[in-house]
Formats: structure tokens, C-alpha cells, sequence
């Protein structure tokens, strides 16, 4: 297809008319590699108006440069073979043409000079255009022979009387073409055509029609600007999408980047070998520093000065093979794929060596110089290590580590010296390593531990796998942290200089350790005999770890837990990099010991000192302040900071991703969110998350099943999360509050003995552990299962108690029902009038007024609480529904029925489908019809 060629297809036409009227002409179709010269040349034989026109064509080629009259020979052999027999007899009766005549072939002999050649060529030319116009067409005028030149040199000059049109195509850029006898023939033409590179709809035209098949708007635009308009470039992509089967939709606009179309590339290889040196070396010295368009450092690589390498840039232009807007950027990858087959791999690897060295002794940075470096296989520089010791860092920083150790392997094919420098590459490989490839990480700091010399530096590489205390270790990587451990001396018993380490050591191993019942209680037994140095970064990491197992495990009193891990506090840098585990962990004890807002001026200034990077960092500083909010009962607050996780969720690292989702699932826990709950649990599996977060997603699925109404699955939820926490140890009442769950739903289901139990142990186990909002917590589940005549002066002292509590949300739950309890009066109403303010500043519904026998809200408040639709649903609920059942009756999506029974659950204070039927049914409350 000629597509967008009408202008030079019309002066062709107007040309050829002008010949048959007597008026010669030669025309020249010039421009770069691909341009489709050679295609046009082809159509223009059928530009004649009657289609009377004898045509001479002539292919020259740079392997025939050195045949004498080889481009005239075919010119003159098209036409015999191609004439009539009446034309041909004619021609080879002409007594100028008969002297050179041998067989049936016209060939200037060796020894006849160019005057001659040219006048029995002439007169042949002449006899022949008194039968029909002439249209002597000869392709890549570039290549034609030195004898075939002089012919047509001196003929352009001649033309007169011969009703001839001459058209000649010629690339721009070869060195054929600035011949001097070329030259000389292109000036003396008439008219140089250049035709322009495609449109982007003649782009399209060409891919539907070559395809077969519409293309969507992105893919032609892609076609278009991968080829660049040119149709060589634009068939070969096409042909190779077609070969591969790639359909022309927007979708693969990203393959058409990686075809290799092989004869495209042949066809640059063939063009880029007959330049002159000094282009072939410009173009390997721009495929070798891809990226990298300084001219300084190209003519430096290409070993050519400021005029060589501006002559050779031109050149590359000229041929299209760099773009027009930018010479030293490739117009297609195809191009790249040339230059470096036009070499040979020894020749690939020196370019390569040598520009490793040019980059370096520039002074480019090292991330440049190590891109670089990657291409070269062997051992060459002493320089290398450090320069990609220092680009892995660079890109780690980038959050690129997978590059980090490609660099870090190709600098220990460096150092072959099994000394301190391999190790100190083996344990940063190792370190990057940890966070996508744990089991390298191991092996390559156990290949470096016999290379370093001391047990500290030993230690310190060990550490390297596990930086932050919460960061997961796998069994083989918790055995090299005990063979460090091993190596050092106790600091406790004397000071050493391996002691900072021993301590970090001894915190990673007890972390670990943290779920096995005996380890547990170990770690507490520690905790009381020792209290570490807190001005050291080991010690508040084992500080914090056995603070955690105490608060774990309730043992001991929340008071002294909260005095020690204020002495963390006050020493821990609030502008801690990365996660900051020390308070992560820290901060868990303080949520378990009901002392959060001891913490609130450090979260202050680890905000203001924050990097606000939008990465990792943040959403740790969102979660720290999310459970700050938790711990107070904000729940509105906490929600903010809970949405804002959720966007960073792909930044959060391994090493923090358990105190994450500890938050998020007591977010959901507190708010009865069940779909932030199924969502955590969804997340989450699969995952090593260790006993914390295991613990909460049961009770996560719990309080799914609870709102589902499946109270006995519930339940049974609840008492076996309960049995794995007592097994293994954890028996804060704070952080997992399974109990009260399984009083509320043993209740429910009339279990009242079981109610009672429960709700028995837990005051015991919270009175135990002395944190205010556990022990006033328990005592509003005894005003729920004890006696009536004892739930009054329980819910008093809950009140009383939780008023020394950071927690506004349990204080308003107690307030409400003692004022519920209470009925009349003016402690009613006070009690009232107090849980109102408390429920908005938490942000949680309120439903004034009286209450049934059983504590549930009153007609009157249940109307005035829920919305129609909400009314509407609770209805279907009675009558026995399921969600899908609802969903279908009014239309609706599953999810939204899900949302109207949690915004219900949440407005009548209940926990699931039971409860709310009873209460519908209780308060005489139908949807409306």
C-alpha cells in the first residue's frame, strides 16, 4: 500500500505528461533508511496517462559497485527482455547499437571510451522514444557504478529531445551518496522529492489493513510512534505482531516494545556496515551508554573529537537512524539490536569494559557506573566493589532491592579473597535479601561468619537478618541468632564490648519465643531479676521484649509494666528509621495496661520528626496514632487513621505488618465492623503473622459469625480462641477480650451459667492484672449475669473505676447501662445525660429513653433509631430471611443488607441477628408496609 504519496505520485505524472510532449526531466526521490523510496519508485510506472511507456529499471547493489557499466547493463537488459519483438528487432538493427551488441544483450565493450558508450546508448535512447515516452527508473543511485555515473552524468545534461523522465532514489547519509559524481547528478536534477513519514492515520489504515482486523486507537498510536512513521519500520512490527499472534488492542501496545523483527534488524546490520568507521563506532559508542546522551562521553568512548563525532551523529541522522529530535537516542530498539550484531561478542565486551571506565572516571554517580559494570562479566576494575557497594545502597533506599542484589552479586565476582572485605559483601547481599528471599539471606551470612574475625562483628551480621526486633525469623535464621549469641559474653556479668549486641541478640531470641507457654514465663522471670540499660539500643529492645511477655501474659501488675516502659520512652528517638519495633512493641503494653496517653507527647514528636515519604513510615505513624484513638474509645478518629493504613498497605514491611494488623483488627473488634474484619482476615491469610494477630483473627471471625446470627458457632469461636490463649499463656483481659464476647453470646443463647462463669473469671483475672478499664469491664459483665439486686452497685463501681480509665468508650457503655438500670430520677438522668456526651465524643450511636426489663431499647427509641430501609430489614430479619433471602426481596446487593444490620447492630447496641429480632419483636416495631 502507498499510502500519502499523492503529491510525489502527482509530479511523476506531470513529469511523464511533459516527456511525451518533448520536455525531459530527471527527478530524484531522496531520504533515510525506510522511508519507502523503493516502493514509490515501483508505482511509478503506472502514473502514465495511457499506460504507453517503455520502462528501464536498474538495482544497483554495493557488491556490483565494481562491474563496469553494471547499472547501465540492466537498464538496457530490462528493456530487451521486457520490449516487443518488433521494438526489439528495431533496436538491435541500429548500426550505433549493433558495434556492442553480443547475443541478445546490449554491453558496452571494455576498451570502448564514454563518448562512444554514450552516443550509441543515445541513439538507442532516441530510436526508442519515437515510439513512447521514456521512464528510466534507477533505485539506490548511492551504489551505482563509477562507469554507470559517468554515463548518467553526462546525459542528465542531454535530455532534450529524448522524451525521457530519469527518476533516481538515493539514501540520505550513506557514503555513496556524497560521491562527487553523485553529487553532481542530484545537483543537476530537476525536482528532489522527500517523502514525509506517515500520519497517524495512514498508520492506522496500514495496521487494520495489514492485520486485518479494527485496532484500537491506543495501538495504532503506539505502531505510530514506535515506527515513527516510517513504513519499513512500521511493516516489519506489524509482521511480527501478526507472526506472534499479538491482537491490536490497547492492552498490547506493551508488546509491541519487545519484538525483535529479524528483518528489520538485517536490513539496519546491512546498513550500518557499510559506513565508515567512525559512524559505526558513534553508533556502538550510543548503544553501549544507553541512557547516558552527553556528547563528551560518547566521543570519548568512540575515540572521536568534537567534528568527528558531530560528522557521525549527522551521518546516523541522515540515515534515520537515530530521531530526528534527538541525535543520540535510537528511532527504534531494532536499531540497538543492529549495532551490537554487527559486532562481535569480544568486540560487545571491550565497548562494554571501556565504558564502565569512562563512566567512572567522569565522576558519574554510582548507580550509573554499577549499571554499566553489570555488562561486564569478568573481573577488570579495582574500583568496581565500592562503586557497587555504594549504587546497592542507593537503590535499596529507592525501595528497589531486587537490583540491590544484582549488584551486590556482581561485586563478589570481584572480591575472589576469602577475607573481611567478601564478608562485608556477603552480610549486605544478606540483609537485602531478607525481605524477599529469606533462606539466601541465611546462607550467605553463614558463607561470611567464618570470614569475620571477632564475635562481635559475627553478632553484628547475624542482627543483620533480623534489624528490628518484631522482624520474622525463620527456625534456621532463630539457630544462627543462639551460635551468635554463644559467642559473646553475658553483659550483665561483666562489661564487654560484644554487650550492646549480646543484648539485641537475647531480645530477637526471646521475641520468637514469645508463644511457647515456658519461654513466656521465662521471659517474665527475666524481666523481674533485671531491668536493662535503657540508654542503649539493645537494652531498650530487651526491655521491650520482656515488657511485652509480661503484659502478655497479665502476670505481675500493669503498674509496674507502665513504669518501665516509660523509661523506654524517655530514652527511644522518636525519629526512629523504619517501623520503630522497640515501640510498637512498647506501645502494646501500654493499650494492655490501659496507659496509652503516656505515650501521646512521644507519638506527637515522632510526627513532627516524620520524613512524610508517603511510604512505609507513614502508615506506621497512621497506626501507632490508630491505636492511640482505639485505646481512648475515638472510634471516628480512629477510623481516619485506619482508611489512610489501608492506602499505604503496600509500603507496610514484614518486620511491622503484625502491629498493623493488630490495630486494624481491634479497630474492628471495638467498632463491630465485620466488614473491616473479613477483610483483615482475607489479607492475612497465608501470611506469617505471628501468635498476636493469629489471636485476633479468631476473634475477628467470631464476631462475623455473631452478626450472621450464628450465636452456637460464635461461641464455640470464642471458648476455643479462649483455650489457645490460656495454653499458651496470654491472658491479658485487654488485648484479648474473648470472654466478654462469650458472656454476651452464652447469655443470648440462655446459657446463664456459663455467663456467670466467665464473667467471673474475667473480673478475677482483670482485679489480677489491676489495669482500670479490664477490671471496670468485668464488673459491668458481673451486673449483666450476677443477681438484680447487685447489678446497681456493680455498675457503680464499674463507673467508678473506669473514670481512672483512658477509655471514654467502656466508661460510656457503663454510665448508659446504670442509667438504663437506674430508670427514674435524677441519677438516671444524670447518668443519661452524661453517656449522651460521652457516646459523641467516642462517635457512637445514642438512644435515649427508657429500656425494656432486659436492658434493650424501648419501642419508642428503636423507632426513632433506625431508618425505614433499616426498619424494612430488621422486619425480614423476624420473619426468618437470610441476608441473600433480603437481598432478593428488596432488590438490593447482599453488601447492602450486610451495611443496613451493622448500622442497626450499632444503633441498638446489640451483636447480631438474635438480639435483634428480640428486640424487634419486644418493641412491637414493623417495617413500614
Amino acid at each position: 500500500m502507498l499510502l500519502e504519496r499523492g503529491a510525489e505520485l502527482a509530479a511523476v505524472r506531470q513529469a511523464l505528461r511533459a516527456a511525451a510532449e518533448g520536455r525531459s526531466s530527471f527527478m530524484v526521490l531522496a531520504g533515510p533508511l525506510g522511508i519507502g523510496r523503493s516502493a514509490l519508485l515501483n508505482e511509478l510506472p503506472r502514473c502514465a496517462d495511457d499506460g504507453t511507456v517503455h520502462v528501464l529499471r536498474a538495482n544497483a547493489a554495493p557488491t556490483e559497485q565494481g562491474l563496469a557499466h553494471g547499472v547501465v547493463r540492466q537498464l538496457f537488459d530490462s528493456l530487451l527482455t521486457t520490449a516487443s519483438g518488433s521494438v526489439r528487432r528495431r533496436l538491435l538493427a541500429d548500426a550505433g547499437a549493433a558495434r556492442h551488441v553480443l547475443g541478445d544483450d546490449v554491453v558496452p565493450g571494455p576498451d570502448a571510451s564514454e563518448g562512444t558508450v554514450l552516443r550509441d546508448l543515445c541513439t538507442l535512447l532516441a530510436t526508442l522514444s519515437a515510439t513512447a515516452p521514456l521512464l528510466v527508473l534507477i533505485d539506490d543511485l548511492q551504489w551505482a557504478d563509477s562507469r554507470s555515473l559517468s554515463w548518467l552524468a553526462r546525459l542528465a545534461p542531454r535530455l532534450d529531445g529524448l522524451r525521457l523522465l530519469l527518476v533516481c532514489t538515493l539514501r540520505d547519509g550513506d557514503p555513496g551518496s556524497r560521491d562527487p559524481l553523485v553529487r553532481e547528478l542530484v545537483s543537476s536534477s530537476a525536482r528532489i522529492l522527500r517523502p514525509a513519514s506517515l500520519s497517524p492515520a495512514a498508520t492506522g489504515e496500514l495496521v487494520r489493513a495489514h492485520l486485518g482486523e479494527p485496532a484500537d486507537e491506543d495501538f495504532v498510536h503506539a505502531c505510530h510512534d514506535l515506527s515513527r512513521g516510517r513504513p519499513l519500520f512500521l511493516r516489519s512490527v506489524l509482521s511480527e505482531a501478526a507472526l506472534t499472534g499479538c491482537p491490536p488492542v490497547a492492552a498490547s501496545t506493551g508488546l509491541l516494545h519487545t519484538a525483535h523483527p529479524a528483518q528489520l534488524r538485517d536490513r539496519l546490520v546491512n546498513c550500518l556496515l557499510l559506513q565508515p568507521r567512525s559512524v559505526r563506532d558513534a553508533a556502538a559508542a550510543i548503544a553501549t551508554l544507553a541512557g547516558h546522551e552527553d556528547p563528551a562521553l560518547l566521543g570519548r568512548l568512540a575515540g572521536l573529537d568534537d567534528v568527528g563525532l558531530t560528522t557521525a551523529l549527522r551521518v546516523l541522522r541522515q540515515l534515520g537512524l537515530t530521531a530526528e529530535e534527538d541525535e543520540i537516542r535510537f528511532a527504534h530498539p531494532s536499531v540497538r539490536e543492529a549495532v551490537e550484531c554487527s559486532m562481535s561478542a569480544a568486540e560487545r565486551q571491550r565497548w562494554q569494559e571501556t565504558a564502565a571506565g569512562v563512566l567512572y572516571d567522569s565522576g558519574l554517580p554510582a548507580e550509573q557506573v554499577a549499571a554499566q559494570l553489570m555488562a561486564v562479566p569478568t573481573p577488570r576494575y579495582a574500583w568496581a566493589v565500592p562503586v557497587l557497594r555504594s549504587a546497592a545502597d542507593s537503590v535499596r533506599r529507592k525501595g528497589k532491592p531486587e537490583l540491590a542484589v544484582r549488584y551486590l552479586r556482581r561485586a563478589l565476582l570481584e572480591a575472589v579473597e576469602q577475607d573481611r572485605t567478601r564478608a562485608q559483601l556477603l552480610v549486605e547481599l544478606a540483609s537485602v535479601e531478607r525481605s524477599f528471599d529469606p533462606p539466601a539471606a541465611e546462607s550467605h551470612v553463614a558463607q561470611a561468619l567464618p570470614l569475620l574475625p571477632t564475635a562481635r562483628d559475627r553478632a553484628a551480621a547475624v542482627l543483620r537478618l533480623s534489624p528490628c526486633v518484631t522482624s520474622p525469623v525463620t527456625p534456621s535464621g532463630a539457630a544462627l541468632l543462639r551460635r551468635a549469641a554463644d559467642d559473646l559474653v553475658d553483659p550483665c556479668v561483666r562489661d564487654d564490648s560484644g554487650g550492646e549486641e549480646a543484648l539485641s541478640l537475647e531480645a530477637r531470641l526471646r521475641y520468637t519465643g514469645l508463644d511457647d507457654y515456658a519461654q513466656l514465663a521465662d521471659a517474665v522471670a527475666r524481666l523481674r531479676v533485671l531491668e536493662p540499660p535503657v540508654r542503649s539500643r539493645g537494652g531498650r529492645e530487651l526491655l521491650a521484649v520482656l515488657l511485652h511477655a509480661a503484659t502478655l501474659s497479665a502476670d505481675g501488675e500493669a503498674s509496674e509494666v507502665v513504669r518501665q516502659a516509660r523509661a523506654v520512652l524517655d530514652w527511644e528517638p522518636a525519629t526512629t528509621a523504619g517501623g520503630g519495633s522497640v515501640m510498637q512493641l512498647v506501645m502494646f503494653s501500654l493499650v494492655g495496661a490501659d496507659a496509652l496517653q503516656a505515650a501521646e507527647s512521644w507519638l506527637n514528636a515522632a510526627e513532627r520528626g516524620g520524613r512524610g515519604d508517603g511510604g512505609g513510615a507513614d502508615a506506621m505513624t497512621h497506626a501507632r496514632r490508630a491505636l492511640f484513638h482505639i485505646a481512648r474509645g475515638r472510634l471516628p478518629q480512629a477510623r481516619e487513621q485506619a482508611e489512610r493504613i489501608v492506602q499505604l498497605a503496600g509500603t507496610i514491611g514484614e518486620e511491622s505488618r503484625c502491629f498493623v494488623y493488630g490495630v486494624l483488627g481491634a479497630l474492628a473488634l471495638s467498632t463491630r465492623d465485620v466488614q473491616l474484619g473479613s477483610r483483615i482476615v482475607d489479607d492475612a491469610a497465608g501470611r506469617c503473622l505471628g501468635p498476636v494477630p493469629s489471636a485476633l483473627l479468631s476473634l475477628l471471625r467470631m464476631a462475623k459469625q455473631a452478626q450472621e446470627g450464628d450465636a452456637d458457632a460464635a461461641l464455640e469461636t470464642a471458648m476455643e480462641c479462649g483455650r489457645q490463649l490460656e495454653c499458651a499463656g496470654w491472658r491479658n483481659p485487654v488485648l484479648f477480650p474473648w470472654r466478654p464476647w462469650a458472656v454476651s453470646l452464652s447469655h443470648q443463647l440462655g446459657d446463664h451459667h456459663l455467663a456467670r462463669t466467665l464473667a467471673a473469671e474475667e473480673y478475677a483475672r482483670a482485679k489480677e492484672w489491676g489495669a482500670p478499664v479490664a477490671v471496670g469491664r468485668a464488673l459491668r459483665l458481673r451486673a449483666r449475669t450476677d443477681g438484680a439486686g447487685e447489678r446497681v452497685d456493680l455498675l457503680r463501681e464499674a463507673v467508678g473505676t473506669l473514670r481512672d480509665s483512658a477509655n471514654q468508650l467502656e466508661l460510656f457503655m457503663a454510665v448508659r447501662d446504670l442509667g438504663r438500670l437506674l430508670g427514674d430520677g435524677a441519677e438516671a438522668r444524670e447518668s443519661l445525660r452524661e453517656a449522651g456526651e460521652l457516646a459523641e465524643s467516642c462517635g457512637v450511636p445514642w438512644l435515649p429513653g427508657p429500656v425494656t426489663g432486659e436492658g434493650r431499647p424501648s419501642a419508642p427509641a428503636v423507632r426513632t433509631a433506625l431508618t425505614r430501609t433499616e426498619s424494612r430489614v430488621a422486619s425480614l430479619v423476624v420473619n426468618g430471611l437470610t441476608n441473600q433471602e433480603i437481598a432478593a426481596e428488596l432488590q438490593v446487593s447482599a453488601r447492602a443488607v450486610e451495611k443496613h444490620l451493622t448500622n442497626s447492630y450499632r444503633k441498638l447496641g446489640i451483636t447480631g441477628r438474635r438480639e435483634l429480632a428480640a428486640v424487634v419483636q419486644e418493641s412491637g416495631v414493623h417495617a413500614p408496609g
